[in-house]
């Protein structure tokens, strides 16, 4: 499709760099050259690298693909809790802007961690703090309290919708990604968040897919143009996201 796209969501997997098993999984390798074979006319224009469960708290790979992606591309990382101020700053020289939190698969920082751990990368780097979670009612009332938060695949189940709607309406930003391993219906939840709020959606192609009953399919950038409508398209494919993650510097 022709509008621009800043991917929210994207893994690279070098087997060149430490990898993790996380419950006996292991993912197939997806390095920035394949990313960048299989997005090839999406327009991408920039993209979020996230950490996965499998790669814990090794950040060799992130500088590599960062370095390798250029400079519209930052980084989604995991830091233990402990991690210094003086690291969490290297971290963003590298082009790091963000600390996810694993609530889901783990390798990333504890659940007890959160608050902490998200306001300090908040004070320390102008972080926010991104979130991979299943059940979302049981920490709302942390998230509702946190400067800055995004919350990753629209919140996987359709349980998990009105809690979500919430935390839109107070300001959370919501990731549509990851069509195919969701347990919802990703257009009724995509017209339901930019109904209440059209700046708070961010399209991705969640790419390789690992564990995903279905990988990300061209298809779905489509689904969600039809679900947003055109007048929060060029917002929700690309404007949120870069305002949330080069805030503002698009060039």
């Amino acid at each position: 499709m022709d509008t621009a796209l800043f991917d929210s969501h994207l893994h690279i997997i070098d087997p060149g760099f430490p990898l993790v098993e996380n419950n006996g999984y292991l993912p197939p390798t997806f390095t920035v050259g394949d990313y960048g074979t299989r997005v090839a006319g999406l327009n991408v224009l920039g993209g979020a690298v996230v950490s996965g469960s499998f790669q814990a708290f090794d950040q060799s790979y992130l500088r590599d693909a960062l370095r390798r992606l250029g400079p519209r591309f930052v980084g989604v990382t995991q830091i233990p809790a402990t991690t210094s101020d003086e690291r969490i700053l290297e971290l963003h020289a590298m082009g790091v802007r963000a600390v996810r939190v694993n609530l889901a698969r783990g390798g990333s920082a504890e659940a007890g961690d959160l608050d902490r751990l998200a306001r300090r990368v908040h004070e320390v780097a102008g972080w926010h703090t991104e979130l991979y979670v299943t059940e979302l009612a049981p920490v709302a009332e942390v998230v509702r309290g946190l400067p800055a938060v995004s919350i990753d695949h629209l919140g996987m189940r359709s349980e998990n919708l009105p809690v979500l709607l919430d935390l839109v309406d107070e300001g959370v930003m919501v990731k549509a990604t990851g069509f195919g391993r969701v347990d919802l219906d990703p257009v009724a939840a995509m017209r339901a968040i930019v109904g209440v709020n059209p700046g708070a959606l961010m399209v991705g192609t969640d790419l390789p897919s690992t564990r995903a009953r279905r990988p990300f399919a061209d298809a779905d950038l489509e689904l969600a143009a039809e679900a947003v409508g055109a007048e929060n398209l060029e917002a929700v494919f690309h404007g949120n996201a870069e305002a949330l993650y080069l805030g503002g510097h698009n060039t």
